[in-house]
């Protein structure tokens, strides 16, 4: 795999037809030498790209230490998927090959029987490193971590420590500085690789290092170990226990697999999907999956369409509020779902807090009150062109404007009111943000129509 090269999504598109194609002729051979030569991440994406029932046929052609390589990069359900299929001898194999981070992410999906037949198959090293890691919950810093830190002593010349480097068969990924420590392993600093092999080799490293706050606590959330790196574009940072012992570090990679695991939840959220769904998963578990949020909004559907049955009178009279009950309802929609995905993206990215939401909120019934005025004299102007009444224009406008300012301010009240009662405003809030927006613009324009024209 180290001689691989890098695809494109174009290629990856092309080999995708080139394995399907493959799989169903009857000479299987050239499968095993093509994957050979490719990317642990583009066979995991080969994987998650054909159909679950083939996927085990696939692994067979794929070596245990390419199996250690991709079973990180694949989604949670595929992933899941696999583990499951493969005999636990197998699985002990590869885990053996696995970093310890990697191997945490692999035993969460597989039952407590086959996880402990695995840790007995460990060597003591692989063993110890694995239990660090697994000892912190997941969607934590120790969970994360990868236990392979290079550390060095504070009294140490950088000429010895260049020496030792050297004999060293290979370093970690993105080994961009050393970690400095004592004796008991207390966390003392970093000597970045740039200062060591730019500096006097009998300046010791406790002259060169640096200290600074840029360190991850083990029980800190993924969440801020992504802001960390992402606010200060970091490559890897020292991971400590509560008294600053050095247990790990966390690199760059992992923090953009947190980053786009996050744009994923908020993407497919909004439609009620999970970030590790299976594209290719069986048409029942994936019927179910959905099926929760169709009916969730199906029950939103008729609790607006209930509010219409309210003016069932007013609608057998003037037919024009049928017509154009759709464009307050939608127009609110739109105004609200712009305003809950900046402020979820705000909430993602910790800038709101109690001191700015006032703010926010009339900032956002500003911008609600002056797009209101602009779109309900345009839709005023159609509505009298097509219908000829003064008064339809005006009760539209009215109504226009009111869903607007309240969509506004739905949009900011929503997603901070389902996150203080521990839910996940991008999983819920498009469907509590249109149920609001649908029934009062239903209920503002056949109300107002109710009043003023019948």
């Amino acid at each position: 795999m180290e001689k691989s090269e890098v695809v494109t999504l174009e290629e990856t598109t092309v080999q995708t037809n080139w394995l399907i194609t493959a799989l169903g002729q009857s000479d299987k051979s050239p499968i095993a030498d093509r994957l050979a030569t490719m990317h642990a991440t583009d066979v995991a994406r080969l994987l998650e790209s054909v159909p679950a029932n083939q996927r085990a046929e696939v692994m067979s052609y794929i070596t245990q230490s390419q199996a250690s390589q991709l079973l990180p990069e694949l989604g949670e359900e595929v992933r899941r998927q696999i583990l499951n299929e493969m005999p636990t001898p197998e699985l002990s194999v590869v885990a053996e090959m696995m970093a310890s981070e990697d191997l945490a992410v692999a035993i969460d999906a597989l039952p407590d029987d086959v996880s402990n037949q695995i840790l007995d198959s460990l060597d003591s090293d692989n063993r110890r490193r694995l239990e660090a890691v697994l000892d912190y919950p997941a969607g934590t810093a120790g969970r994360l971590m990868s236990t392979d830190a290079v550390s060095v002593r504070p009294d140490t010349k950088l000429g010895d420590v260049s020496r030792w480097l050297r004999k060293q068969e290979r370093l970690p990924p993105y080994t961009s500085m050393l970690m400095v420590t004592d004796e008991s392993g207390l966390y003392l600093g970093k000597l970045p690789m740039s200062v060591l092999v730019t500096s006097d080799p009998g300046d010791t490293v406790s002259s060169l290092m640096e200290t600074s706050d840029e360190v991850i606590r083990a029980t800190a959330n993924e969440h801020e170990v992504a802001h960390l790196f992402d606010q200060r574009h970091l490559v890897t940072v020292a991971v400590l226990d509560d008294d600053n012992h050095l247990l790990g570090r966390i690199t760059v990679d992992h923090a953009m697999d947190i980053l786009r695991r996050e744009a994923d939840h908020v993407l497919l959220s909004k439609e009620g999907l999970k970030e590790e769904a299976d594209l290719f998963a069986p048409i029942v578990p994936s019927a179910k999956q959905r099926g929760i949020w169709l009916g969730i909004n199906l029950i939103t559907v008729f609790l607006a369409a209930w509010v219409i049955g309210q003016f069932q009178g007013a609608l057998d009279k003037f037919v024009a509020l049928a017509v154009l009950m759709p464009v307050v309802a939608s127009m609110g929609g739109i105004a609200g779902s712009q305003t809950l995905t900046l402020t979820i993206r705000g909430l993602a990215l910790n800038q709101i807090a109690i001191g700015n939401i006032r703010w926010l909120a009339i900032k956002e019934l500003g911008v609600g009150f002056l797009n209101g005025v602009v779109w309900s004299v345009v839709v005023a102007i159609v509505s009298y062109l097509w219908f000829k009444s003064v008064g339809l224009s005006l009760v539209i406008a009215a109504a226009l404007i009111l869903n607007m300012l309240v969509a506004s301010i739905s949009g900011v009240a929503v997603p901070l009111a389902l996150k203080r009662v521990g839910m996940d405003p991008a999983l819920s809030g498009a469907v509590v943000l249109t149920t609001v927006t649908d029934i009062v613009g239903f209920l503002s324009f056949l109300g107002l129509a109710t009043l003023f024209l019948m």
